[in-house]
């Protein structure tokens, strides 16, 4: 692999071109800085250099500050290794350098690549060059400048949008800001940048020094007005993590007392919130995204995607329209197949809802959507699944069926047809099992809403070939999901380790603890929904058939509360028919519903576990460790049966499937932070208390006993070496 570099060429025309080379985004390694520092010395040295053009190699100029440094600063716990670019590089060697610097902006300009753009005294830049400050999503603020330059530019309220909610923007809209000085084409780039600084020289374009800059700000008050209403919307928008306040703090501090004192607040605040939970945890996230499409002996034995460009799907419910949607949105053909005309019809208005409302939402170009729609066709029967390249079976949740389904695609696919089912908790050995082509069923397991939610879980069964599950690996890429390979179980991943959330708030709620103060606890946590208005809003349909399978899965450790049936039988379902837990009205929020109150009575008499018949006295921590350590506890099982390749592909499983708070790093890294001995003696403690429920799972006693975190490699079992 080619080393990072950086080159300069020096033009007859007396323009430098320095150039920045680190495949495939031109990260900025500790090296490039210090070849920047080298390469622009020589060129303010040399006679024969009039003016500098700072350019990317390969048609991007840079993704931002190489991430892995972050890395090693969590594990090291040593800030030493960051560089300081702030003053050294950005102030001290462009900005104001004795000779102009001019930005040629092209592919990507991001992070602390767009800080090194900021500092040049013009930005010039090609078509659709994306442009932006994504550092907040990983718990730091921009640090070489980016907070001070970027309101100096384009104002100050457009700059919070930008930093706060990590939004990118096109250099077309950077020109109309003030942020890019022009945009031309690609093959100008450089040539346009040239003159550009040869104008600065010549006094015919400003030499600007964008740190200097006062006009774009406004009033003090104005400025004080602006950021405490910021303020406000980031606590309600960014709970339980400190970057956003802290990049307002340090805006402010530069507005208020000038642009040098703000880069070296900015400087210092960088450096403290690296070494925050939040920075540790997103940072952990983003890597174990990234390693997701490493799977051994699949993607490590030479093997190349083959094209998909037909897909059946069988069922045009929820999941069916959704999964339908987001392939025709990527350019795949599908095939529509449902029951009867009905049906068919009421699936394909799903998928014109589902892209309309992308529309209406600014989200996608009506051309566009005109165009997906064309992607779609209906039937009733298996005539046009003759040439298709996958087929996705998305109905109930339905043995027979499902197994009936597969034998029937078998006989009407072609022999290099990919069988998929889209199955949350259902073993596919089961689903596949009248069927002889064992090395082609796979699980195709989407979340709900398919054409939203980013998780993909592909799910392999012993017998799935390696083409196969490369193959629905990469239409998960197309169709811009995240594709998890997990083994087969009930449950597969996400489901499995979570099955315990909803029945761990099921047994608190008959300890006696109020529903709503779960709720809100979980919430404040950091998940959107608690337990209760999660099942509220998936219908108790769901929650009663997949208790159901998890009882029969796992009846050691399944709590059976009535409590469900009871509200069925008194006419809730939830957000179904806007009753159930919450009230539900068109256009307001969820609210509590006290008269549910007297059915929960009613399921804890039935029951009667209360010690003594009193409701238990539990602290708010308590009760957020009752919720999730079971989960974490099911989490160890599902590593210690080798359901996942590694810890870190459940953190983001659970983060992308399960909406856990990021910045938590994900259900394994998060226990890791609190440390498997706590979780071990709490879950024992409770179990003795309230039964088997809570009982410890070998593998967390094990890592608990011999000091080892959950995260570490497992030694895998000989059934989970099969499993994977």
């Amino acid at each position: 692999m080619r080393q990072p570099r950086v080159i300069m060429e020096v033009g007859d025309d007396g323009v430098a071109v320095i150039t920045v080379s680190n495949p495939p985004v031109n990260a900025l390694a500790l090296t490039i800085f210090d070849g920047l520092k080298e390469k622009y010395a020589e060129a303010m040295r040399r006679d024969d250099v009039k003016a500098v053009v700072l350019a990317g190699d390969a048609g991007k100029f840079s993704g931002g500050f190489d991430i892995n440094v972050f890395e090693r600063v969590h594990k090291t716990g040593d800030a030493s290794i960051l560089p300081e670019t702030s003053i050294s590089v950005a102030v001290n060697v462009i900005e104001d350098g004795k000779k102009p610097t001019v930005a040629a902006l092209q592919g990507l300009a991001l992070g602390g690549g767009l800080e090194l753009a900021l500092a040049a005294h013009a930005r010039i830049a090609a078509p659709k060059t994306l442009l932006g400050l994504p550092e907040l999503t990983l718990g730091v603020i921009p640090g070489s400048g980016g907070t001070q330059r970027l309101p100096r530019l384009i104002g100050l309220p457009k700059a919070l949008e930008l930093m706060l909610f990590s939004k990118p923007i096109t250099s077309e809209e950077g020109n109309d800001l003030g942020l890019v000085d022009a945009v031309v084409p690609s093959d100008e780039l450089i040539k346009a940048s040239r003159q550009w600084a040869l104008d600065i020289i010549e006094r015919r374009k400003p030499w600007i020094r964008s740190l200097h800059r006062i006009d774009k700000l406004g009033s003090v008050p104005e400025v004080v007005d602006i950021i405490k209403t910021a303020r406000q919307q980031a606590k309600q928008s960014f709970k339980n993590v400190p970057q956003h306040q802290a990049c307002l703090d340090v805006i402010e501090e530069g507005i208020i007392h000038g642009g040098y004192h703000g880069i070296l607040k900015e400087s210092s605040v960088f450096k403290d919130l690296i070494f925050t939970d939040a920075s540790k945890g997103l940072v952990h996230a983003f890597f174990s995204q990234r390693a997701t499409s490493k799977v051994p002996n699949v993607s490590d034995i030479g093997l190349k995607p083959r094209k998909i460009s037909k897909v059946a799907i069988i069922g045009g419910g929820l999941m069916g329209s959704g999964i339908a949607t987001a392939l025709i949105l990527s350019n795949i053909y599908v095939i529509l197949k449902e029951i009867n005309s009905e049906y068919l019809l009421k699936g394909i208005k799903a998928i014109e809802g589902n892209v309309r409302s992308l529309v209406s939402r600014k989200k996608l170009a009506k051309d566009k959507a005109e165009k997906a729609l064309l992607m779609v066709k209906g039937t009733l029967d298996y005539t046009d699944f003759k040439d298709v390249d996958m087929v996705i079976e998305a109905v109930v949740e339905h043995i027979p069926l499902k197994q009936k389904i597969f034998a029937d695609i078998e006989k009407a696919c072609p022999p290099h047809c990919i069988l998929a089912s889209n199955t949350s908790t259902i073993d596919l050995n089961v689903v596949g099992e009248k069927t002889k082509s064992q090395d082609r069923i796979i699980g195709a397991h989407f979340f709900s809403p398919a054409h939203v939610m980013p998780l993909l879980e592909v799910v392999r069964t012993e017998k799935t070939s390696a083409q196969v599950i490369l193959d629905l690996m990469n239409v998960g890429k197309i169709i811009k999901k995240v594709p998890v390979v997990v083994g087969n179980c009930t449950g597969f991943a996400v489901n499995r380790a979570f099955f315990p959330y909803s029945q761990s708030a099921h047994l608190l709620l008959h300890l006696g603890v109020d529903l709503f103060r779960i709720d809100q606890l979980i919430s404040n946590f950091g998940l959107p929904l608690g337990p209760f208005q999660l099942q509220d809003v998936a219908g108790y349909g769901v929650v009663v058939a997949t208790t159901e399978i998890f009882r029969t899965s796992f009846p050691d450790r399944t709590f059976q509360s009535p409590l469900v049936g009871l509200l069925l039988k008194n006419g809730r379902n939830g957000k179904n028919n806007g009753k159930g837990y919450y009230i539900f009205e068109k256009g307001s929020k969820p609210k509590p519903d006290p008269s549910v109150l007297p059915i929960i009575e009613e399921s804890r008499r039935t029951i009667n576990i209360m010690p003594g018949g009193k409701p238990i006295s539990v602290t708010d921590e308590e009760i957020i460790q009752m919720i999730l350590f079971p989960v974490v506890n099911e989490a160890c099982r599902v590593l210690d049966e080798g359901v996942v390749v590694r810890a870190s592909d459940l953190d983001t499983a659970s983060i992308l499937g399960m909406s856990f708070p990021s910045y938590r790093g994900g259900i394994i890294f998060w226990a890791d932070t609190i440390g498997a001995d706590i979780i071990y003696k709490s879950l024992q403690k409770w179990s003795e208390l309230y039964g088997n429920f809570f009982r410890p799972s070998r593998y967390l006693e094990e890592r608990a006993t011999r000091g080892i975190p959950l995260s570490a490699p497992a030694t895998t079992s000989p059934a989970a070496k099969a499993r994977l």
